[in-house]
């Protein structure tokens, strides 16, 4: 008699036991009773009564997921690979449980469809260009359906666009020529402004009684300072000037 009060006990307390939960503070127990949604259980201490009810562990953190890479044709017929990651989170754990059977692997696929629909309705350019937009439509799809499933998207992500080598190529070229472009147009407006210079001062020396003269003894400084094989010789300027009069007079005889 005494062994199976014993026994009974042990009973009571294993079954006792098992009906203990602790639902920790990022997750959500949904209770099922007889296979019935009875309630979702907060964080705490929690007991269910065992065999009758069975409780389901929701994870309600902010979760990421990568979207596997996808091939899409862009609308200009372009192939890429492209790829991104969707962020997450259960915000009604009942629904999560009841309305999809793996609720992060339908939000996975669906983004897959999603990633492709969207990126096909646009051409290469706009594809690179347009990422924080392309991501926008995407999530707002991407949510629109998981709304009943309890599951809210918070961000979505593009990480990678994977083009074709020849198109890789193709556009390297391209940025190539559009930098030798840009450093034809600088070396123009160097040498333009240069010469702007070079006019002005021009200007000015012709201008100033001496500035010639100064300039050719600097000139003539700089040379002596180098050696040289070559012989300088060095006329006065009236000189050079009297034989330019008088080939001007001869001239208009």
């Amino acid at each position: 008699m005494v062994a199976f009060f014993i026994a009974v006990l042990v009973i009571v307390g294993v079954i006792f036991l098992n009906g203990i939960k602790i639902v920790n503070q990022y997750q959500r127990g949904v209770v099922l009773t007889l296979g019935r949604l009875t309630g979702v259980r907060q964080p705490g201490f929690r007991f269910i009564v065992p065999i009758i009810q069975t409780v389901i562990m929701v994870d309600i953190r902010s979760t990421p997921i990568d979207v596997a890479k996808q091939e899409i044709i862009t609308k200009d017929n372009v192939t890429a690979g492209v790829d991104a990651i969707v962020y997450f989170r259960v915000v009604d754990a009942s629904k999560a449980v009841l309305e999809t059977t793996n609720y992060v692997y339908a939000t996975s696929q669906f983004a897959q469809a999603a990633l492709r629909d969207v990126t096909g309705n646009f051409e290469l350019d706009d594809l690179l260009s347009k990422r924080d937009e392309i991501s926008t439509q995407i999530k707002e799809i991407v949510d629109k359906q998981t709304d009943q499933w309890g599951i809210d998207v918070e961000a979505v992500k593009i990480q990678n666009i994977e083009l074709p080598s020849d198109m890789k190529r193709a556009m390297a070229k391209q940025a190539e020529a559009e930098r030798e472009r840009r450093s034809n147009i600088i070396n123009a407006e160097g040498e333009r402004a240069a010469a702007e210079t070079l006019a002005e001062a021009a200007k000015i020396i012709s201008s100033t009684p001496g500035a010639i003269n100064l300039r050719t003894l600097n000139t003539v400084e700089r040379i002596s300072t180098e050696p040289s094989q070559k012989t300088t010789i060095l006329f006065p300027v009236e000189l050079l000037e009297a034989v330019k009069t008088i080939g001007d007079s001869m001239a208009k005889r």
